[in-house]
């Protein structure tokens, strides 16, 4: 320990992303929804994961181009009322928008919780008080919900019939 105040040993190293273990992750998160999405080129296209009665994962197809996709992916929690009725609870609905590329075979969170261009890497304490590494986490996240959605969800299908 040093008594003189620009002694390096004080100095903090600034934080740098891990970007292997991002791109990485990444790569995960887009072979996972590919499982998650019934149609890839359906606009508007919908798909719910009904995990008990009164939680709900969505995946919406907002845009499709040649190399990209651009999905929503929001919970939606149920509460019933005294006539026995659902109805969306509006307090807690997490949602992300995802980019997907198509060429490099990615997913990256573009925006979460109506915070948009999520950075890298953050300075900490910071004025929207974001983590250092919230880019990792978010999508860190998105492949908790993915999981989730694939292992434990529950999608209803209208099966068609022949005839």
């Amino acid at each position: 320990m040093s008594f003189f105040p620009n002694s390096t040993v004080n100095r903090r190293t600034r934080y740098q992303p891990n970007l292997v273990s991002l791109m990485t992750l990444c790569a995960n998160n887009y072979f996972l929804l590919l499982k998650v999405q019934a149609d890839q080129t359906a606009l508007n296209q919908q798909r719910h994961f009904f995990i008990n009665e009164h939680l709900t994962y969505v995946v919406t197809v907002n845009e499709v181009t040649r190399y990209t996709s651009l999905i929503t992916f929001e919970q939606k929690m149920f509460t019933q009322t005294a006539n026995k009725s659902k109805t969306y609870t509006q307090s807690l609905q997490p949602r992300m928008s995802i980019r997907l590329y198509h060429d490099a075979r990615m997913a990256e969170v573009i925006s979460n919780q109506d915070v948009f261009q999520v950075q890298p890497r953050y300075d900490y304490p910071n004025k929207d008080m974001h983590q250092q590494d919230e880019k990792q986490q978010i999508n860190q996240f998105l492949n908790e919900w993915l999981h989730l959605c694939l292992e434990h969800g529950q999608v209803h299908l209208a099966l068609k019939t022949n005839g």
